[in-house]
């Protein structure tokens, strides 16, 4: 039985695996559940996308199936957002999303949530990344918007490492 359990959406799969960074979302203990439309959004991306590559090699397991509650029906999400929180509302799992709009649903609605700083920033205090300032660059480079002011506070508060926007 895992200990922790993460729904995950697509932006940040996507942009994980394009750095070579897809590893960081595994861990002995947390199981990482893929909601089928966001499968299916990765899934119809282009052949040589390396999130594609990862789910068709059987990265996430099996994509699950679920019907959209009402309550998150109400914040008129996209479909892949509005299925992540609501199987993480159904489960009592952790959402990781990136996008602003679902990430205030999610915290209106009580899921507990991460995204693609705060995988980045546990990797790095678990020893698993010697910089988490150089795998944010990466991602930045790849054109994930990142909120410098943010990522400047985060890396320094928890590492002393600096971020120059």
């Amino acid at each position: 039985m895992s200990d922790e359990r993460w729904v995950v959406n697509a932006s940040p799969l996507i942009v994980l695996a394009k750095v070579g960074h897809l590893g960081l979302l595994h861990r002995p203990g947390r199981e990482l559940v893929l909601p089928e439309p966001v499968a299916r959004e990765i899934l119809a991306g282009p052949d040589h996308d390396p999130a594609r590559q990862a789910l068709e090699s059987g990265f996430g397991g099996a994509p699950v199936s679920v019907d959209i509650t009402p309550a998150v029906a109400e914040w008129s999400l996209g479909h892949g957002e509005s299925a992540v929180i609501s199987l993480a509302l159904r489960r009592m799992a952790t959402v990781m999303i990136d996008d602003r709009d679902a990430r205030r649903a999610a915290k209106a609605l009580g899921v507990p949530l991460i995204g693609t700083l705060g995988v980045v920033i546990r990797a790095r205090a678990e020893g698993r990344i010697a910089s988490a300032s150089e795998v944010l660059r990466q991602v930045s480079g790849r054109g994930f918007r990142l909120d410098d002011a943010l990522v400047a506070e985060a890396l320094y508060s928890a590492f002393g490492e600096v971020w120059t926007c």
